[in-house]
C-alpha cells in the first residue's frame, strides 16, 4: 500500500474510534503501518529542511500507533519461561543475525513498530518503544530508555540509564530529537519534545525539559523554548548540570541553588578524542 493511502486508511479507522475495534480493515492499516515503521519507511517524525524545527511531525503516524492499541487485546507473552502481558498488537520485536543488530543478552526488549538500523547495539538492559526510530551505528546502553517515537540519529550513544522520552498524545507534539554524533551521557534525560542538534554532548546528569533555559556561557545568550519552538540544544553545544543561586525570598535566605544546565564550550578536536572510546565499543 502506498504511503499516501495508508494514511488516509489510518486516519479514517482512527476517527471512528470505538467501531474500528474488531474491523478487519482497520487491523489489516495498523499491521501495515507497522511494518512500514518497523522498515523505516515511514517515521512518526522526520528531517524537512522548510520546517521551523528542521523536522517534520507526522500526526496519522502517531494515530495509527494509538489505534494499535485500541484494536489490541490483552495476551499471555511467554519468554525464557517468564510471563509478559501485554496488547498483542505489540509483542517484542525479534532480530535474526542477517538483521546487523548487535542485542546483548540480559533483559533487554524492542516493541514491535519501531525501527531499528544496521549496526546498533543494544546493551542489556535496555528499553525501545513502539514508533521510535533507531538509526545506524547507534549505541544504547544499560538500562537506557527510547521513548515511543522519539528520533535517534546515526551513531548517537546513548550512555547507561538515560532517558529519551517518548510522546503519543496529542498526536500534533513534536517527538523528542537526538541528532547523529551526540553523546548522550549517563543518568541524562531528555523530555518534551527537546531537540538534541548534530554533535552535542550531554555531560552526565544533563536533564532538558521544555521549561529547562539552557544558559550558554560562550555566547551569553539563554536558550528557552517558546509557544512555536521546543527547546533546542545548538550544534556541537557541551552542556554540563549546573545549578544557580536563587536571589530572593526564602530561597535566598535558605542559601538554595536551582538546577540550570549550561554550555560550557563547543565540541572541538579535545572532546572528540574523549570520545573515541565509542569506535572500540562497537
Amino acid at each position: 500500500m502506498a504511503t499516501h493511502d495508508l494514511q488516509k486508511e489510518i486516519e479514517r479507522h482512527f476517527a471512528a474510534g470505538p467501531a474500528a475495534i474488531r474491523s478487519v480493515p482497520a487491523m489489516d492499516a495498523f499491521l501495515a503501518l507497522r511494518s512500514a515503521l518497523e522498515s523505516g519507511k515511514v517515521r512518526a517524525a522526520q528531517p524537512d529542511a522548510n520546517a521551523l524545527t528542521r523536522w517534520r511531525v507526522n500526526p496519522w503516524v502517531k494515530q495509527g500507533i494509538l489505534l494499535g492499541f485500541r484494536l489490541g487485546a490483552l495476551e499471555e507473552m511467554p519468554a525464557g519461561g517468564l510471563s509478559f502481558i501485554d496488547k498483542d498488537t505489540y509483542p517484542a520485536r525479534h532480530f535474526a543475525s542477517g538483521d546487523g543488530v548487535r542485542v546483548v543478552p540480559g533483559g533487554s526488549s524492542v516493541r514491535a513498530g519501531a525501527f531499528v538500523a544496521r549496526g546498533v547495539v543494544c546493551m542489556p538492559p535496555m528499553y525501545i518503544n513502539a514508533g521510535a526510530y533507531v538509526d545506524e551505528g547507534a549505541m544504547v546502553d544499560s538500562h537506557a530508555l527510547v521513548g515511543s517515537c522519539a528520533q535517534i540519529g546515526k551513531h548517537v550513544h546513548l550512555s547507561a540509564a538515560s532517558q529519551i522520552g517518548g510522546v503519543l498524545e496529542p498526536v500534533n507534539a513534536s517527538p523528542v530529537v537526538i541528532e547523529d554524533d551526540v553523546l548522550i551521557g549517563g543518568n541524562c534525560g531528555v523530555y518534551e519534545g527537546a531537540i538534541v542538534r548534530k554533535g552535542a554532548v550531554l555531560a552526565a546528569g544533563t536533564i532538558l525539559t521544555r521549561g529547562t533555559p539552557l544558559f550558554d556561557l560562550v555566547t551569553g545568550h539563554v536558550i528557552r523554548a517558546t509557544a512555536d519552538l521546543p527547546l533546542i540544544v545548538p550544534e556541537n553545544a557541551v552542556v554540563v548540570p549546573g545549578a544557580r543561586a536563587v536571589t530572593k525570598g526564602k530561597g535566598q535566605e535558605w542559601g538554595l541553588s536551582l538546577y540550570a544546565p549550561a554550555i560550557v564550550k563547543y565540541r572541538d578536536d579535545k572532546t572528540d578524542l574523549s570520545t573515541t572510546l565509542e569506535d572500540l565499543l562497537r
